[in-house]
C-alpha cells in the first residue's frame, strides 16, 4: 500500500532538502520525517507543514484521516479559526480523530476566537452570525474553559497559551511560531500595532499523552495473580 500523492511529494521534498541540508555528515539521518499538517489552511503556507483544506481532509471524517495517514502518525496537526466553523459534536468528533492519528506526544494547536474579549465590539465580529468575515458559518463562540474541555474530553493534556478570563485579564504563555503559527494572536495581528489588544484569539496546545507503562512491581504482581 503506497503513501498518498501529496504525502509522497512532501517526503520526497523533505529527502532532498534533508540531503542538502546534512550531506554526508550524519549518516545516521538521511531525512526530517517530521509530519505536520495545517487543517482549514485557506490557501496559506508554511514551511515544513503540509497545506490542507477540507476539500483535501474533512477534520470531521474519520475516512478522510484514515486514507491519508493510516500509515504515518503525524507530529502536529495545526488549526487557526477552524473549531468555531464546527457544531459541538462535530467539534468533539474531529478532535478525537486528530487525538486518533497523532504519534504519542504529538500536538494540536488550535485557535478560535475569544468569547470573553472585552471588547463588545470584538464579541459582535466574531459571535455566531456575527458582523466579521465568515462569522455567518461560526456555530459556537468559545472561551478558554470550553476549548479545554473539548480536547480534554478527547483524551487530550492541554496547555493554554494565550486567552481572556471572565474578569477581562489576558494570560500569555510564551509560545515558539515554528512549532506552528497562529497571525491572529497577540504579537502577530497587525490590529495590534498600537500596543493594544484589539484582536486575540484563544491559542492552545493539546497534546496526546505517551502511554503508561506499568511498573515492573504492578507487572510482576499481575503475573503472579494470572498464575493463580
Amino acid at each position: 500500500m503506497e503513501a498518498p500523492a501529496f504525502l509522497q511529494r512532501f517526503f520526497n521534498f523533505a529527502r532532498s532538502r534533508a540531503s542538502g541540508w546534512l550531506g554526508s555528515r550524519s549518516p545516521q539521518r538521511a531525512a526530517d520525517s517530521t509530519l505536520r499538517v495545517v487543517v482549514g489552511a485557506g490557501g496559506v503556507f508554511q514551511p515544513g507543514w503540509i497545506a490542507t483544506d477540507i476539500d483535501t481532509l474533512d477534520v470531521r471524517s474519520e475516512s478522510d484521516w484514515r486514507r491519508h495517514f493510516a500509515l504515518r502518525p503525524i507530529d502536529a496537526v495545526l488549526a487557526e479559526h477552524v473549531w468555531e466553523h464546527l457544531a459541538p459534536e462535530e467539534a468533539l468528533e474531529a478532535a478525537r480523530n486528530c487525538y486518533r492519528y497523532l504519534r504519542p506526544g504529538g500536538y494540536v494547536r488550535a485557535a478560535v476566537p475569544d468569547g470573553l474579549h472585552p471588547d463588545a465590539g470584538y464579541r459582535d465580529w466574531v459571535r455566531p452570525g456575527g458582523s466579521g468575515p465568515g462569522a455567518d458559518d461560526h456555530q459556537v463562540l468559545y472561551t478558554y474553559r470550553g476549548l479545554s474541555d473539548l480536547f480534554q474530553a478527547a483524551g487530550f493534556r492541554v496547555e493554554l497559551l494565550e486567552y481572556f478570563d471572565e474578569n477581562g485579564h489576558f494570560h500569555y504563555r510564551d509560545w515558539d511560531p515554528q512549532d506552528g503559527m497562529i497571525r491572529r494572536s497577540s504579537r502577530f495581528d497587525e490590529r495590534n500595532r498600537d500596543g493594544r489588544l484589539n484582536y486575540t484569539s484563544i491559542i492552545l496546545d493539546a497534546r496526546k499523552p505517551h502511554p503508561v507503562r506499568p511498573r515492573v512491581a504492578d507487572a510482576r504482581a499481575a503475573d503472579r495473580s494470572d498464575r493463580r
